[in-house]
């Protein structure tokens, strides 16, 4: 795997200081760790630090929120970005899941505080409380209207709420465990969730009820991503004709990250088996890039490139840190990716740098919500992040 390079978490502050200083490394398997430091020498005249690097690393462009930097002798680049603000009242403890609605207003996020809360996205504003759940509330996600949003708790329970007026319309359960994600199927007349009991369940949001088991595969699954299937692949058939309840599962393929290492595929609407792949470690996470290419996280750091096609072989694993994937998300051509040891990075087809979104130290970061260009992260130290991408 390519090398590495690290900032100081708090690279932003100490640099904010004539003569601050913040530590680089540059790491690379195999290799000896290459350490050096930035140093402020003053301001521009547009009221941008002026920043020199030691031996061994190139400073390109700076801006207020922004720097980066080169190490040519491993020729990787990497742009390091500041939070543009910071919500530190949402919630008192670490923050599990979060999600911004489809028209950017509004959050949700959850927390191991026990509390689950809407808040404006703007300036993080708490506007509802969700309560309902027993136990912690695990992941939280809006349905594409933006005014609607499902969550799965410790308790077995899947629930519908309205961000309007805080009501729960509607609860699921089926789960003989803790439930560790959910998908929404296209606009969510029909929606997805997974479990420690080892299932993966279709529900159906208007009668509230189990539309079907897809998977049981006696290992907790702890992540998974629905998306439209290549036509080359074969998804099975259905051995019984699908209620017509079903909306929109046809031709669709759900990805299952597994507990006991395995990262399965589904044919959603034939609830056949369409691949099983083994990776090095437990998967935590998945999602799909496009209806050929998808990216699955696991627990020693592999993020697996795959084709679902032929899931033989991996297209690529990239590797940055041996700390857990945590989540994975397409973003423009490329994926933004979160792990547990505070890092969070985008990698794009276009771009020959990394973008790296800093300041969680060495905190986890549990999950990541683009909204146009901004991004939100959520992390243990309980603080919501806001990056403002820009043009990239």
């Amino acid at each position: 795997m390519a090398a590495t390079l690290r900032i100081q978490s708090d690279w932003s502050q100490a640099l904010r200081r004539d003569e601050g200083e913040a530590w680089l490394s540059c790491r690379s398997p195999g290799k000896p760790t290459l350490y050096g430091s930035l140093t402020r020498r003053g301001l521009s005249t547009e009221g941008v630090p002026d920043i020199a690097a030691s031996e061994g690393f190139v400073v390109g462009e700076v801006t207020k929120k922004s720097i980066l930097v080169s190490c040519p002798h491993e020729n990787v680049s990497t742009k390091f970005l500041a939070p543009y603000t910071t919500f530190s009242r949402i919630h008192q403890k670490s923050i599990t899941c979060l999600d911004i609605s489809s028209g950017g207003g509004l959050g949700v996020s959850t927390s191991t505080d026990g509390t689950m809360k809407i808040w404006q996205a703007a300036n993080g504003e708490i506007r509802r409380l969700l309560e309902g759940h027993v136990y912690d509330v695990n992941c939280c996600r809006f349905f594409p209207s933006g005014l609607v949003v499902l969550s799965g708790g410790m308790d077995a329970q899947l629930k519908i709420w309205s961000a309007e007026d805080a009501s729960c319309v509607v609860t699921f359960k089926g789960h003989k465990g803790g439930i560790l994600d959910t998908a929404i199927v296209e606009r969510g007349r029909n929606v997805l969730s997974c479990s420690r009991d080892g299932t993966a369940r279709l529900w159906d949001c208007g009668k509230s009820s189990c539309l079907g088991v897809i998977a049981d595969c006696g290992s907790p699954i702890n992540g998974i991503a629905v998306g439209v299937a290549d036509d080359s692949v074969n998804l099975g058939t259905p051995e019984k004709a699908p209620s017509e309840r079903e909306i929109g599962t046809e031709g669709k393929i759900l990805l299952l990250a597994r507990e006991d290492k395995k990262l399965q595929g589904v044919g959603l609407q034939s609830r056949q088996q369409v691949f099983l792949f083994d990776g090095s470690d437990a998967f935590n996470c998945c999602t799909f890039l496009s209806s050929t290419y998808f990216l699955a996280g696991t627990q020693d750091g592999n993020i697996y490139q795959l084709d679902v096609r032929n899931t033989n072989a991996p297209i690529q694993i990239i590797h940055r840190s041996g700390a857990p994937v945590l989540s994975l998300l397409p973003y423009r051509d490329g994926f933004i990716a979160s792990q547990g040891d505070g890092t969070c990075f985008i990698i794009q087809q276009d771009l020959d740098y990394v973008i790296d979104l800093t300041e969680a130290d060495c905190d986890p970061v549990y999950k990541v919500a683009p909204w146009e260009k901004q991004i939100y992260t959520c992390c243990r130290d309980g603080v919501v992040r806001r990056y403002q991408l820009g043009d990239l």
